[in-house]
């Protein structure tokens, strides 16, 4: 049945098109000679997993669970390939719901059918059994996605939900939030409405996600710095605790930056090849083939895996609080 599926969206579609525009790049700190390709380095404040876990995610009783992908809105071969390997991953981790980093829906139209080739078909599985996606907006997506019904988020380009894990809800539980930010369009507002939220709660957990990355070793890094300046001092300020960010077409977990854990997750479709160099910012890295993140919070652990789009673990370990 899985073979049959995998070679059915083998067949489906063409080779993923390139991206072009890309601005030029500021040097990240201690460069060395050679590019990043598959690792599983050690960062402060990311550990590795449990001895005794085949796959690093424990499945914790009460523990919340979910996915993470990132610029995957091609339509094409890769992302539904990748799709299908999130659907098999899923029987052996029963995540809840699906974070997406923005250019979810590449293109200016926005048209039913885009929406239908380049999100409904290839997830069809996840959106059939009822895993929610809960979206951030990203530089190449539609006007108006905000109002698409299975991306959930309101009619608004930045929002904020929140989940409780624990074994014995609902006597007693931690509250995780999370916070979809527009960084296509930070404006003083939004910069507010963020301060406010993460000042207001009293969660467990503070997790932000959202499209362009703070921090990062491919070439976007004046981008990165410039909005770094805008956000970094509002999520230090409240104690956020994990970032997530797409937008570098490849994965990169950062090392922790001011108590804060940084991921790039922006190979869900769109894939850029060996696009990315060490640095001094990278813990580890994956640029050589399309990937998505599994996530689990249980207490004050974080456990989180990269899986490439042919089912290997790239990249593993922990966060905690």
């Amino acid at each position: 049945m899985r073979l049959s599926l995998r070679l059915l969206l083998l067949l489906c579609l063409a080779a993923p098109a390139g991206c072009g525009g890309d601005p030029p790049a500021e040097s990240p700190p201690a460069v060395p000679e050679a590019p990043a390709r598959s690792t599983a380095d050690s960062a402060p404040g990311a550990d590795t997993p449990d001895a005794g876990t085949l796959t690093g995610l424990p499945k914790k009783n009460g523990s919340l669970r979910f996915a993470v992908i990132g610029d995957t809105g091609r339509g094409d071969r890769l992302q539904y390939m990748t799709a299908a390997t999130m659907v098999e991953w899923r029987e052996r981790f029963d995540y809840d719901f699906v974070l997406m980093l923005g250019d979810n829906i590449y293109g200016e139209r926005g048209l039913a059918e885009d929406y239908a080739q380049r999100f409904e078909r290839p997830y069809k599985p996840l959106i059939d059994a009822g895993v929610p996606f809960h979206a951030a907006i990203g530089n190449h997506d539609p006007p108006g996605q905000e109002h698409y019904p299975l991306f959930n988020m309101g009619g608004r380009r930045y929002y904020a939900f929140e989940k409780e894990e624990g074994s014995l809800r609902p006597l007693f539980t931690h509250t995780v939030l999370f916070m979809a930010i527009d960084t296509v369009n930070l404006t003083r507002q939004q910069l507010r409405w963020i301060d406010g939220t993460l000042a207001e709660s009293d969660a467990a957990w503070k997790i932000a996600y959202f499209h362009h990355p703070l921090y990062t070793s491919g070439r976007y890094q004046l981008g990165a710095s410039q909005l770094r300046a805008s956000l970094e001092p509002i999520f230090i300020r409240h104690g956020l605790d994990v970032a997530l960010a797409g937008h570098e077409h490849f994965y990169e977990r950062l090392t922790s930056q001011n108590g804060i854990q940084y991921f790039i997750s922006g190979a869900g479709g769109a894939l850029r090849p060996n696009d990315m160099r060490r640095s001094g910012w990278t813990a580890a890295g994956f640029d050589t083939d399309t990937h998505f993140m599994l996530m689990e919070i249980a207490g004050d652990t974080l456990y989180f895996v990269a899986i490439s789009r042919t089912g290997e673990i790239v990249d593993s370990g922990t966060v905690r609080r």
